[in-house]
């Protein structure tokens, strides 16, 4: 199953890309043999200011045809990693070619493409930087693979 994430903003070179490139290296390199990646980072930038409305437009683009669409979202489930784990388990085994995890921008994600979501995400009741979200998240696809795998990398 591939992984995208589709994010609003560009990361340049520095400490957050470097994490999530080591991150997103690391969980190819751990879950393609579970069947799980690659995963690809989208990157989108609205331009002409246009506000959640428009980096939706250019979400939705950035999402796969078919793809499982999930939302980083404050209102989202809030789970533990094992569970985390065994839901990206369960696309994969129920045939999902594609998953597509979208973090809006500094605004959130406007609110049609929230509700087209299939499911919803949150790293807690805090609200956290979009820019940081994207190493939250690639750090729980690498946990995810790690746990599947029977890695000691996660530990309870």
């Amino acid at each position: 199953m591939r992984v995208h994430i589709c994010a609003v903003g560009r990361l340049r070179a520095g400490p957050e890309r470097d994490l999530i490139d080591d991150y997103l290296t690391r969980f190819d390199r751990t879950g393609r043999p579970l069947g799980l990646g690659p995963a690809t980072l989208h990157e989108v930038e609205d331009r002409k200011g246009g506000g959640m409305t428009a980096e939706a437009d250019l979400l939705d683009r950035a999402v796969p045809s078919g793809a499982l669409l999930a939302v980083l979202d404050e209102r989202g489930a809030i789970m533990a990693s094992p569970d985390f784990a065994a839901e990206l388990a369960r696309w994969r085994d129920n045939g999902r070619q594609d998953v597509a995890f979208v973090i809006g921008g500094a605004d959130g994600i406007a609110p049609a493409l929230r509700t087209r979501a299939d499911f919803a995400l949150s790293f807690g009741k805090m609200v956290w930087p979009h820019m940081l979200a994207r190493v939250m998240l690639a750090e729980q696809l690498y946990r995810a693979a790690s746990i599947l795998a029977g890695s000691p990398y996660h530990r309870v």
